[in-house]
């Protein structure tokens, strides 16, 4: 297992699983899940398409529950029970569910905005005050999106889409930032922008938690791996040890090659 460091034990864990049997519709995606992962434990879950992957995201969201056994623990940052309003400013989740759900007419601004209300665009029993905006527009600074604050949402590019769904994240500045394949269907200086940007979060001592099958968008700041393969976690350690070509071609179920440089990695076919 992960060695995650002297002082994990005095870190409150942000997610703990423990003999989680779990559901979607009739399926069974885990049948025993255990997992901790500790805040400031840089961690990727990598894995193939039906892994698993989406189903985890959704146990964080709270929009899943394992089956209520005796031996099965959920915890989110140290509790069992959550009000879902509260849990979301504390876990900055952005799947591309939320990006496709977004209404095209809203205007920039307001999509950062409608992070400290957890909704899809402002209403109107909506009160924006001062400090929220003065809070919206320092976080577009640093995601680079303040020139979009008046653009329709529909209007953008994916990667202008993406940087403002990623500043309505930040605006409550989480304790953890869950993302899930971030640079889908981004050219490649959108790719490297944003990457840059989870880069700089991660360096500000914020735990990030990336759900993922593309490796190029792993930076060298997570160092922890868990794959995951057909519910189950098949390896949970360090790149150098997971992060090999033998490991990978069994986890896709494919020949491949690896190549690693300055702490990024990608492959090639074997």
């Amino acid at each position: 297992m992960f060695n995650v460091g002297k002082n994990v034990s005095k870190i409150e864990t942000l997610v703990e699983l423990r003999n989680a049997r779990v559901f979607r519709e009739n399926h069974c995606v885990f049948r025993d899940l255990s997992l901790s992962i500790p805040i400031g434990c840089h961690t990727v879950i990598l894995g193939p398409n039906g892994s698993g992957k989406s189903t985890f995201l959704k146990l964080l969201s709270r929009e899943l529950y394992p089956v209520a056994q005796a031996e099965t623990v959920f915890r989110l940052l140290g509790h069992e029970c959550w009000n879902v309003w509260d849990l979301r400013s504390k876990l900055g989740i952005l799947s591309a569910e939320l990006q496709e759900d977004y209404p095209d007419r809203t205007r920039g601004l307001d999509v950062v905005l409608s992070g400290f209300f957890s909704s899809l665009d402002l209403y109107d029993h909506h009160r924006v005050g001062l400090q929220q905006l003065e809070r919206s527009y320092e976080v577009m600074n640093t995601v680079g999106v303040e020139h979009l604050a008046e653009r329709p949402f529909g209007a953008l590019s994916i990667g202008e889409q993406r940087r403002l769904l990623l500043g309505r994240t930040l605006v409550h500045n989480p304790t953890a930032l869950i993302l899930d394949e971030p640079t889908t269907g981004l050219d490649v200086q959108g790719c490297f922008r944003y990457l840059a940007c989870l880069r700089a979060y991660i360096q500000q001592g914020h735990t990030v938690i990336l759900v993922t099958h593309h490796l190029h968008e792993i930076p060298p700041e997570i160092d922890r791996v868990i794959l995951l393969k057909n519910g189950q976690v098949v390896g949970d350690g360090t790149k150098q040890h997971l992060l090999t070509a033998e490991r990978l071609s069994a986890l896709f179920d494919i020949s491949l090659q690896l190549i690693e440089q300055d702490g990024w990695y990608q492959v090639l076919p074997g």
